[in-house]
């Protein structure tokens, strides 16, 4: 299987992957945002950046992230069993009921939209409930875009979606959110270097306040998201 070189210029199909307009659902999801805003624990524009590159080095970069990859390389390989393994590893890596349910919806939504445009790898899942970024893999694959170039189209979804989010909640302004769309670009680069020097033993996930914060979200009284 031949990818674009990560040299070779951007894949224009990552640009359709990573685009909010995929049909995924991502805009109803705040993975404990939310509360955290509520808490006042996120506040302001410096508050919000913190919360959300922190967690996108020191968390996605070593779990979901670093899993990903690891799915890209088993289906480059055609090793379904590997594949399968690194999802159900992420799968159970998730911090609340809450952001499991999210990224299974997101996931479910994610091959709906696979097997309607005909993507042939998609048809084989049909009885599996698969993460949002082994799905992000399987359509990576199939648009052959590069490993190194679909893991930061990942994390740049994440990054996107929490700016959306707290753009709503905090609320910040949409100047105060494309400063930190600007700035993440550097953050996101360290992350995918981290997670492309994960070994198997260092992943995991270490997200104590996000994961408090998602379990309270199921109980709070006023809530504009799902998680």
């Amino acid at each position: 299987m031949t990818f674009q070189p990560t040299s070779g210029g951007l894949p224009l199909q990552l640009l359709r992957l990573v685009s909010p307009s995929q049909p995924v659902g991502a805009f109803a999801y705040s993975r404990g945002l939310e509360w955290a805003v509520h808490d006042r624990t996120v506040r302001d524009e410096a508050t919000a950046r913190d919360w959300i590159f922190r967690l996108i080095e020191h968390s996605y970069a070593v779990c979901d992230a670093a899993l990903f990859l690891r799915m890209m390389h088993a289906l480059e390989a055609e090793d379904r069993a590997a594949f399968l393994k690194a999802d159900a590893w992420l799968s159970a890596a998730r911090e609340s009921k809450e952001v499991e349910l999210e990224d299974k919806q997101m996931g479910a939504s994610m091959l709906t939209v696979l097997r309607d445009l005909g993507v042939s790898s998609a048809k084989s899942f049909t009885t599996v409930k698969l993460t949002y970024p082994a799905v992000f893999a399987l359509a990576a694959v199939n648009w052959k875009i590069a490993p190194a170039d679909a893991l930061r189209g990942l994390l740049w979804s994440a990054v996107e979606g929490q700016v959306s989010a707290a753009i709503r909640l905090v609320p910040l302004g949409h100047t105060a959110g494309q400063r930190l769309l600007i700035a993440a670009a550097e953050v996101i680069e360290r992350a995918a270097r981290k997670a492309e020097m994960t070994g198997d033993d260092e992943i995991g996930n270490a997200a104590p306040a996000m994961a408090m914060a998602s379990a309270w979200h199921e109980t709070q009284y006023s809530r504009l998201f799902r998680s």
